[in-house]
């Protein structure tokens, strides 16, 4: 199932994803666009960021579960994505399904982050910001605060399976959903461009 006017935004940590999405809501005050991000701010979502912060240590399992549930509520609970959808709202999100799969395939037991998200639907814009892990780990180091998973050999791994992910996608060429790779290493100006010339046709141009 795909989700008309539910755009993704997907990259390892520091490429830039959340700049662009902040650009775009400062530049469109008028539009009806909803803004979220995955882990969420939701309890489940709290306590994700609470053991991505290095508080608590859990089981890869139990994380991979803890993002499926958290994800769960973050489309169908009451003012979630489907929510937005049904109120006229086009819907961004900072991560989704995507980074379950890209940071957790290789630490979770085989199959176990695809069947707990076999089931969501799929954005109709996913778009991967593509940068190497120590450019983007620079930007993190910048910041002054790092997590569990932001380090050169897991970013390094991330990358990796991102991009076997994105041609897993693209070779099933589901009709709806639209994969567009971005050179997150470009200035912020040229990839904001590059977004709103793919997103064209988005009641976001509209008055």
């Amino acid at each position: 199932m795909i989700l008309d006017n539910f755009i993704v935004f997907e990259g390892i940590d520091g490429s830039g994803t959340s700049t662009q999405l902040s650009l775009i809501k400062e530049r469109h005050p008028d539009k009806k666009l909803f803004f979220t991000a995955e882990p969420t701010n939701s309890p489940i979502g709290l306590f994700i960021r609470s053991i991505l912060k290095g508080e608590l240590e859990i089981a890869p399992s139990t994380m991979a579960y803890l993002f499926a549930s958290d994800r769960n509520e973050h489309l169908y609970g009451r003012e979630g994505i489907l929510a937005q959808k049904e109120n006229g709202f086009i819907v961004f999100s900072d991560r989704y399904l995507f980074s379950s799969l890209a940071y957790q395939n290789p630490i979770c037991p085989e199959g176990l982050p695809e069947k707990l998200n076999e089931n969501f639907p799929l954005p109709e814009y996913l778009f991967y910001f593509d940068i190497e892990p120590e450019e983007s780990l620079s930007r993190v180091h910048m910041r002054g605060e790092t997590e569990i998973y932001e380090t050169l050999s897991i970013q390094r791994q991330t990358q990796a399976e991102y991009k076997k992910i994105l041609s897993a996608y693209k070779e099933k060429n589901i009709p709806g959903m639209h994969i567009v790779e971005i050179d997150a290493r470009k200035p912020i100006e040229v990839v904001y461009q590059k977004i709103m010339d793919t997103l064209v046709n988005l009641p976001i141009y509209t008055k």
